[in-house]
């Protein structure tokens, strides 16, 4: 995936109200940027961090500016979660992902379970795989760590990929890692304690978890590398 040719740098000020975020861009100006991520961001969000804005000019937008990329550890970290969707179906197609070829259609947020939408719903002559993606962003060592807070809605979805092997058909959650410093990925039990109990449960009743690492530039994302997954 290729991002916008223009990314504005700057320096992070404060991360706030959960969508928000002050940046002192380094041409002097200081601006408000949306911040595409409901998540704590533990890690992320360090004052004086350089960060990577996109810039839309579309008139209708209350905020010009999105924050993209953060630098941490000398990495670039994808703080995104609009994209890892997109960072999925793209190593899908293009043969990446080696667990989930052979599938005919891919079709994204598609209804299902108790008023949810599947991330990615794929199909073909041996039936239906609905693929949960989940964007990771916490690091610990050389482990990344998911969720960062408490995830009620998470929690929901492994119940509901549960319930689509139940009725026959496969079930994934499928973590991105979006920066290159980590090795394995496993729950943030100290986070959310619930989330790792029904994501153990999850596999051991024929969920599928998958992670894969992307490589993250100013220039481009992408999926490159399976991770271990360590429960």
């Amino acid at each position: 995936m290729q991002l916008p040719t223009t990314l504005f740098p700057g320096r992070l000020l404060k991360r706030y109200q959960r969508f928000l975020a002050d940046v002192q861009l380094d041409s002097g100006e200081a601006v408000i940027a949306h911040c595409p991520n409901s998540g704590s961001m533990l890690g992320c969000k360090t004052l004086d961090s350089p960060v990577l804005l996109s810039c839309s000019d579309n008139p209708s937008r209350k905020l010009k500016y999105t924050w993209e990329l953060v630098f941490v550890h000398g990495y670039w970290v994808g703080i995104n979660t609009g994209l890892p969707n997109r960072l999925v179906r793209e190593a899908i197609e293009s043969g990446v992902v080696k667990e989930l070829q052979g599938y005919t259609t891919i079709r994204p947020e598609v209804p299902y379970g108790k008023n949810s939408r599947i991330d990615l719903l794929l199909s073909g002559s041996s039936g239906c795989c609905y693929v949960e993606v989940k964007n990771v962003t916490l690091r610990e060592g050389d482990k990344a760590l998911f969720p960062d807070a408490v995830t009620t809605r998470g929690q929901k979805h492994l119940r509901e990929l549960m319930e689509v092997v139940r009725n026959g058909s496969r079930g994934v959650i499928f973590f991105v890692v979006q920066r290159g410093d980590c090795q394995t990925v496993s729950p943030a039990d100290a986070i959310d304690p619930e989330y790792g109990r029904l994501l153990r449960l999850a596999v051991k009743s024929g969920v599928e978890a998958l992670a894969y690492q992307a490589f993250v530039s100013p220039e481009e994302i992408r999926l490159v590398r399976p991770l271990s997954i360590l429960l």
